[in-house]
């Protein structure tokens, strides 16, 4: 199928396929995973992923097609777009066998919801700080810890926690990357509200939790390389909005504020080309980043400036949003009240601004780093976090 027949294929399914406003009463995720198996099946999920693994073996192409006939719909894929955008790359690119054929599959089609398990209260931008710990027990792995600020794992069955398995080596190099079941006995999820009332992140404890060794990803202690690999597919995801749906109907959008807005002032529409600019510009940014990946050329700390640039423009989509619209924004009840709301996180989660700046400048720019007076300190000597 040539790249036209298959955008008109993409849009005809959409058009009949994409869902519309949800009935009272129904159960918001059992009707995302519903369509999720029906994007599979009909060959949109999983794109470009291999196709041994699952995936559809396609190319850049393709789904840069898909995802512009998609842009014209609110698609209910938010729930898995950790899993596609972050876990499931990383078991593709750091997984055994088994684990890709376990767990890639049920992913791309919606079975399985996962999460991402490394912040912790004492370790948030300083991720190899954490302090969970995974103890050998044979051929299984004994859990206890902490995680914090994880989103979907209310609804999660999987997640990829990074533990600390040696305190006698430095920080970064003590770390384990494991598969964890998610309805395990011993892991607890606890939803956090924000002022708003919605839950959108929680809080993870487990005791006690067993893992079996098969679910390891990469080797012991090496657990580090495996998170930036995770790090990686999480900045350029974030930045690209993998499993985010649709972006017509985002409130502050340019197509939304050109709705709302007189647009025959030449100061207001100056604006929305600005934003539109740098909309575009972030879009081909990700683009290049993503092709390259494709290519098997490593995008390394270009994926922070990716991120960086997303949460930059999402703040001056916010603030113009306010300027144009007026302080009724704030309510509650208006349309952008939400994603103003949530604008400012964008510059938190996935690694702080300031944490994106100083990667760029060290490693893209070749700036002289950041002082670590810790790097070659064994982790038990270290006083982070909440050890003593």
């Amino acid at each position: 199928m040539n790249l036209a027949d298959y955008r008109r294929a993409a849009r005809a399914w959409l058009e009949e396929n994409a869902p519309h406003d949800d009935p009272p009463g129904t159960d918001a995720i059992s009707r995302a995973k519903e369509f999720m198996a029906k994007l599979y099946d009909a060959g949109y999920s999983g794109i470009t992923w291999p196709a041994q693994w699952g995936g559809q073996g396609l190319t850049q192409a393709e789904e840069r097609a898909f995802a512009a006939e998609a842009r014209d719909y609110t698609l209910p894929t938010y729930v898995f777009s950790i899993g596609l955008g972050m876990t499931g790359p990383t078991l593709v690119d750091r997984g055994t066998d088994a684990q890709r054929e376990r767990f890639v599959r049920p992913l791309l089609r919606g079975e399985e919801i996962w999460c991402q398990l490394f912040s912790e209260p004492g370790a948030g931008s300083d991720v190899a700080s954490l302090q969970t710990k995974a103890e050998r027990d044979g051929d299984h792995w004994v859990i206890n810890g902490q995680k914090v600020w994880t989103s979907v794992a209310h609804h999660a069955d999987w997640g990829l926690l990074l533990a600390r398995t040696d305190v006698e080596v430095p920080k970064h190099k003590g770390l384990t990357m494991f598969v964890v079941d998610m309805h395990h006995p011993g892991v607890t999820v606890r939803p956090l509200k924000d002022m708003s009332g919605r839950s959108n992140f929680n809080e993870i404890y487990f005791d006690n939790v067993i893992i079996p060794d098969e679910h390891r990803v990469g080797e012991v202690n090496d657990g580090w390389s495996v998170a930036v690999t995770t790090l990686l597919h999480e900045r350029l995801s974030i930045s690209a909005g993998v499993g985010m749906g649709g972006s017509k109907d985002h409130p502050a959008s340019v197509e939304a504020l050109r709705r709302v807005l007189d647009t025959s002032d030449p100061l207001v529409r100056d604006q929305l080309v600005e934003l539109h600019i740098r909309s575009r510009a972030l879009a081909l940014f990700n683009q290049r980043l993503s092709q390259e990946t494709k290519a098997g050329i490593f995008p390394g700390a270009r994926g922070s400036g990716a991120k960086l640039l997303l949460a930059e423009l999402t703040l001056f989509q916010a603030d113009l949003a306010t300027q144009l619209v007026g302080p009724e924004t704030a309510l509650a009840d208006h349309p952008l009240a939400q994603a103003l709301s949530m604008a400012p996180g964008m510059a938190l989660g996935g690694g702080t601004n300031e944490i994106m700046r100083n990667i760029v400048g060290d490693r893209v720019l070749g700036l002289p780093p950041e002082p670590r007076v810790d790097k070659n300190v064994p982790f038990k000597d270290l006083k982070v976090g909440t050890q003593a």
